[in-house]
Formats: structure tokens, sequence, C-alpha cells
């Protein structure tokens, strides 16, 4: 390269001189070497920058590939982690609506047992008892009814409160499960958009049109979620779900033997009560017919004591005219005269007559008086029966017809 500068400027200056000046055979052939040897010193540069050129386009082909083929590998392998995650989610997602179904049926059942409790057993035993407090007389007693009536309650209020305490875990356990369905819900959304992008950006080539180059100034900063920070996240999703899943399945399961035990309480007391008002309407029914049966007995030794009493009177009647007829003897005798006035046998005779029907009629009167007294006795006797019979029937109407029907009408086994 220096040489034929050097040739060049030689030339330039001969050009200069006014005077043409003839260069010799030696100069000329000197001139021919030196331009062969620049020539092929140019021809040996360009064929060492075309063999560099092949070596640095196959090195640029194999980091291409390479980075590509290392792209797409990792691109299918993280489409198929979102795949397996988001399918593990759909899966947990499906298990928990599930769960959530049970949940509201039971919270259903839940619901529907406190609405029965409180609006029919309750009321009914409520009832039950109010109506009871119209007893009359000395039915008005604490018996056993009346005792397993008021534990049926304190059975019901307890197991109010304990189906309540359960109303709030399933609903709180409801809360829960749909929080974690949101996440799920959240987290799939999120992942099915990245699957897109990863799966279009997978599909892309670059023989694809309308690709683009960034041509910003400022660099392309990455991603600040570390890999392990997202699968952390999912894997956490995820095993909130399983837990909320168990909690689910733990609660269901609960519900079920809580209500079943409640359910047996209730059944159990409900027919202790049942029983208690069968024993005591029977009981009742019992001394209503034996009272009924004195009342009859009383009623006839009614008649028999007014008859008697009737006959007594009659006989009385009798006797005081038997009396009558002495002391008008008597009297008539009192009307001799002088002497003849003597207390002879016919004049002890009329007395002594007078002194024993006085006698006569005073056992009569004595009798009569003591079935007056007993007849006035017996008449009170058979108004009280009557009044304890009349207690009977408004007990046995208030336990057999109106609290029997109402307390046979409480049925546990429908919560």
């Amino acid at each position: 390269m220096v040489n034929t500068m050097k040739i060049d400027e030689i030339v330039k200056q001969q050009k200069s001189n006014s005077k043409v000046m003839k260069f010799t055979l030696d100069e000329w052939r000197h001139n021919n070497y030196l331009r062969f040897c620049c020539s092929e010193a140019q021809q040996e540069l360009s064929r060492q920058i075309l063999a560099k050129s092949e070596q640095v386009c196959a090195s640029a082909n194999e980091t291409i590939k390479a980075n590509k083929d290392g792209t797409n590998h990792y691109l299918a392998q993280k489409i198929n982690d979102i795949k397996i995650y988001k399918e593990e989610l759909i899966c947990n997602r499906n298990e928990l609506l599930l769960k959530l179904d049970t949940l509201s049926v039971y919270k259903n059942r839940v619901m529907q047992s406190l609405k029965l409790l409180r609006t029919n057993a309750m009321d009914s035993c409520n009832k039950c008892l109010i109506a009871r407090d119209q007893r009359l007389g000395i039915d008005l007693v604490t018996d056993n009814i009346e005792k397993e009536l008021r534990k049926e309650c304190e059975v019901i209020n307890y197991a109010d409160l304990l189906i309540s305490q359960l109303l709030e875990q399933i609903q709180e356990q409801i809360r829960c499960t749909k929080a974690i369905l949101y996440k799920i819900d959240h987290d799939l959304e999120d992942k099915e958009l990245n699957l897109l992008i990863d799966q279009h950006n997978s599909s892309l080539k670059e023989s694809n049109l309308n690709l683009s180059i960034y041509e910003g100034q400022i660099p392309i900063s990455t991603s600040s979620i570390a890999v392990e920070e997202w699968e952390k996240r999912t894997k956490n999703i995820i095993n909130s779900s399983l837990k909320e899943l168990k909690s689910a399945e733990a609660i269901c399961f609960r519900a079920d033997r809580e209500l079943r035990k409640i359910i047996a309480d209730l059944v159990n007391q409900k027919n202790r009560t049942d029983e208690a008002l069968k024993n005591r309407i029977q009981e009742t029914k019992e001394i209503k017919e034996k009272l009924e049966q004195r009342h009859s007995e009383i009623f006839s030794q009614l008649n028999k004591v007014t008859d008697k009493i009737t006959e007594l009177e009659i006989k009385i009647s009798e006797k005081e005219k038997f009396i009558a007829l002495t002391y008008t003897r008597l009297g008539n005798r009192c009307q001799r005269p002088n002497f003849e006035r003597c207390y002879d046998l016919v004049e002890k005779s009329l007395i002594n007559e007078v002194n024993d029907m006085r006698k006569v009629v005073a056992q009569l009167q004595q009798t009569l008086f003591e079935a007056q007294a007993s007849l006035r006795f017996l008449l009170k006797m058979q108004i009280q029966l009557e009044e304890d019979i009349n207690i009977k029937i408004n007990s046995l109407k208030i336990d057999e017809v109106y609290c029997m029907t109402i307390h046979q009408n409480i049925d546990y086994l429908i919560f």
C-alpha cells in the first residue's frame, strides 16, 4: 500500500513539472511488480476476511439456534408447568365447588332445624305449658308432664344453642371457601393469560410478519418476581385449597354427627314427654271413672237417705198424733171433780205413755237430724264429686285433646 502511494506521488510530481519526464524500463518493471504485489496482498486479505466472516456467521447461527432452542425448551417447560398447576387448581376448584354446595345444603338444613325448633317445637311446648296452667282445682299440680315439658324446653334451648354455633361455623367455612375460590379464579385467569402469551411466543418464528425490534434507549427491565416466588404462591394457593377442603369435610362430618346426636336427644325427650302424657291421661281417666262410679253410688245413697227422711218425718208425725192423743186424755182427766182426780193406773199409764212417746219421738228426731245431716253431706259430696269430675274432664281435654295433639305434631326426624 505504501509503495503504491509513492508511485502515485511521483506521477503527480511529474505531471506537475512542465517538462515531461519519461520512466526507465527498470522503473516500469518495478512499478508492475509493486502492482502485482499489492493486488496479491489485497486478495489474500479479502480471502481471510471472507473465511472469518463465514466462521462468524456459522458461530452466530449456532449461538442463535442454541439460544432459540433453549428458549423454546424453557417455553415448553413453562407451558407444561402452567398446565399442570392449572389442572391442579381446576381440580381443587371443582372439589371446592362441590363442598360449597354440600355446605350450602347443611346450612339450609341447620337453618330449617333452627326454624322448626323455635317456631314448632318450642312454641308447642310453651303452648302445652300455658294450656296446662288452665287446669282447675286440685288438678293444677306439678306432675311428670310439666317436669318433662320443662325439661324438653331446656333440651330444645340447648339444641338451639348448639345448632346456632354449628350454623356460625358453617357460615364461616362457606366464607373461607368462597375466599379461596376467589383466589383460585383470579390465579387461573392470570395463568390462562400467561399460557396464551407463552403459547403465542412458542408459535412465533423469525419468518413471521409484524415482528418488531425494541429501539428504546432504556434497557428492557426483567421481571421482579422470581420463579421460586411464583411457584411458592401457586403452591400456597393449592395448599390453602386443600386445607379448606379438609376443613369443609370436617365441618360436614361434625355437622352430621352433631345433628344426629341433637335429634336423638330431642326424640328421646319427646318420647319421655309423650309417655308422661299417656300415663297422666290414663291415670286421670281411671280417677275420673272411679269418681263417676262414686258419684253414682252417692246419688243412689242420696235417694235412699231422702226416702228414709221422708219415712222418719211420717213416723214422727204419726208419733206426735199419739202424743197429742195422750195429752188430750190427760187434759180431759184433769177435769175430774174433787177426789175423783186421783193418780190411778190410768194416769200413771198415760204419763208413762207420754214419756215413752217423747223418748221415741226424740230418737226419731235424732235419727232424722242425722239423716238430714247425712243428706247434706251427701249432697255436698255429690257437688264435690261433680266438680272433681268436671275438673278431670277439663284436664283430660287439655292433656289428651290439646297437648297430646300439639306435642305429637312435633317431628324432630325431619331436621
